[in-house]
């Protein structure tokens, strides 16, 4: 029993023993574990650095490159390329605005009508239309208002040279042109959005046809009383020739508009200004035109000039009297 005793002794030594080894193998596991994971993250951080190292050399490199090519460089080349797509653009754009064939081209339909058309259409501006219960139809051309307006113009200057207006400084076709454009133009724009507000259907172009066609009656009524000089006359034309052409537009508009109060409105208006236009052409054109010049270049003064007076007998016995008593002097 003394010797398994001492051989159970011993083997609890190597058995401790061994537990001592174990547990330091799993200390140097432990150590050895750590020591490898310090490796790698140095390893891992020198890698880093190298490639931030090679970045900022590539970078410099880059810069340097294009430093030294300028404008040659890919930069350079891609604005050159932007720089010239831009300039083609806007040529191409602005040669299309400037183009003379291309805006008489969309001009074109406007003023593609043959004179046998516009004489008819003159004639039947003087005409009103008796069917109001469906829209009348309106010439969308420009030609045959474009020619009355200028007809108009050249009848306003024939009236100055006729009246006893002075003209200076030219012949004042600036005013009449002005005036006669612009109460086309101006009223057309305003009788159109008169004409949307009351819901009429009707276009611009068909707006400037239709007044510049009702200009017909008043170079009628302006060329005949400019050289015959009768306000009796005048009145009688201006009832019955520009009522006329006024009815005539007045009968279109009710044709196109719908309700009672729309029409009054709109076709009220019209008349009104067409009318009284006609009035301001022949009464007050003339002095307005005057007044306007005389405010511009001040009032119309003949140049002085010197005139021989006669010398009474008083002075002449005066002279005659100083004459002899130098001459007793002497």
């Amino acid at each position: 029993s003394g010797a398994p005793a001492a051989e159970w002794g011993g083997f609890e030594d190597n058995m401790q023993g061994g537990g001592s080894a174990v547990i330091d193998m799993e200390n140097m596991d432990d150590t050895s574990g750590s020591s490898f994971e310090d490796m790698g993250e140095m390893h891992q951080r020198m890698k880093e650095e190298e490639e931030e190292e090679a970045e900022g050399e590539a970078g410099a490199g880059e810069e340097e490159d294009g430093e030294f090519l300028g404008m040659k460089g890919l930069r350079g080349q891609l604005g050159r390329q932007v720089a010239d797509q831009m300039w083609q653009v806007g040529k191409r754009q602005a040669s299309r605005a400037f183009s003379l064939y291309a805006n008489i081209d969309i001009l074109r339909p406007y003023f593609d009508v043959e004179p046998v058309q516009v004489r008819a259409r003159l004639l039947e501006s003087m005409i009103p239309v008796k069917m109001i219960n469906f829209p009348q139809k309106i010439a969308g051309e420009l030609y045959g208002p474009l020619m009355l307006v200028f007809t108009l113009v050249a009848i306003l200057l024939h009236g100055m040279k006729t009246s006893d207006t002075i003209i200076r400084e030219g012949t004042l076709m600036g005013t009449a042109i002005g005036t006669c454009f612009g109460y086309w133009l101006g009223v057309s724009s305003f009788m159109y959005f008169l004409a949307y507000l009351c819901n009429a259907q009707i276009t611009m172009v068909q707006m400037l046809s239709l007044l510049g066609y009702g200009l017909f009656g008043h170079c009628i009524t302006l060329f005949v009383t400019y050289n015959i000089h009768f306000h009796s006359l005048f009145y009688i034309f201006w009832l019955i020739v520009g009522g006329l052409s006024t009815l005539r537009m007045v009968a279109v508009l009710v044709s196109r508009t719908v309700g009672h109060t729309q029409r009054l409105i709109l076709c009220g208006t019209l008349a009104a200004l067409h009318m009284l236009f006609l009035l301001y052409l022949h009464f007050a054109y003339h002095k307005v035109v005057e007044g306007i010049l005389d405010t511009l270049e001040g009032p119309n003064v003949p140049p002085f000039q010197r005139v021989a007076r006669d010398i009474p007998v008083v002075s002449n016995a005066v002279l005659n009297t100083t004459a002899k008593a130098i001459a007793l002097t002497l």
